[in-house]
């Protein structure tokens, strides 16, 4: 008891010294898992990189003295013979939206120790995010080869709509295949079992990397798809 005490006394010491104690102990600061810890600093970097992308983008358009493509005719599909605005944006939106819930109840169900629910809520968040990437690469393919739209040049209008629509998309679907792979393993590892003896918290981790990739697609949904 005596030397629990002297212990205690040494991190209460006032001021600079106290700090000093605390920080060169061996003990954890902050009450962060590093996992988490790490994965927020990247996400970080992540919302620097993409603010700078649609900062941009911004004011590319905002600036150029050529007309901005409208959106609502670029991204038009004609479906039994009727011409439907922006939608397979909403059905890619729509995708993702969900894709947030089902990877919510993962997290949920992972803490709760249910296995076999987080594995199959985490496949299906994997499936959706794959069905984004393939409408994404049709949306690409429908833009390249029938409207003749290319990161140099559109015949459309402004020529920076290519580039900059290239660019950002591309780096967000991106990050959706990654994360498809990065939700496919993970589950594969819960349902081996590797965590029951150490805890979930992996699948929060990876729960935060989706968010934050369903997250930007809202913004690319606004700037890109409703300006």
């Amino acid at each position: 008891m005596q030397q629990s005490a002297l212990i205690d006394s040494a991190y209460d010491k006032p001021g600079h010294p106290g700090i000093i104690d605390d920080w060169s102990a061996d003990k954890q600061t902050f009450p962060v898992p590093w996992g988490k810890a790490m994965m927020w600093i990247f996400l970080l970097s992540d919302i620097f990189i993409f603010s700078i992308f649609l900062t941009g983008y911004m004011t590319v358009r905002m600036s150029n003295p050529v007309d901005w493509p409208i959106a609502s005719e670029v991204f038009a599909l004609t479906i039994f013979g009727y011409n439907m605005p922006l939608i397979l944006i909403a059905i890619m939106t729509f995708i993702l939206i969900t894709s947030s819930g089902t990877m919510a109840l993962a997290v949920n169900y992972g803490y709760r120790g249910d296995k076999k629910k987080t594995t199959i809520l985490m496949v299906v968040t994997a499936i959706l995010g794959a069905s984004f990437v393939g409408m994404q690469a049709f949306e690409w393919t429908h833009l390249i080869v029938d409207l003749g739209v290319r990161p140099w040049s559109n015949p459309l209008g402004a020529p920076q709509f290519g580039s900059t629509f290239f660019m950002i998309t591309g780096f967000h679907g991106l990050h959706v295949t990654i994360g498809v792979i990065y939700l496919g393993i993970v589950a594969f590892k819960v349902w081996r079992g590797d965590y029951e003896s150490r805890g979930y918290e992996i699948v929060e981790i990876a729960g935060l990397y989706w968010h934050f990739v369903d997250l930007v697609w809202v913004f690319i949904f606004a700037f890109f798809y409703l300006w």
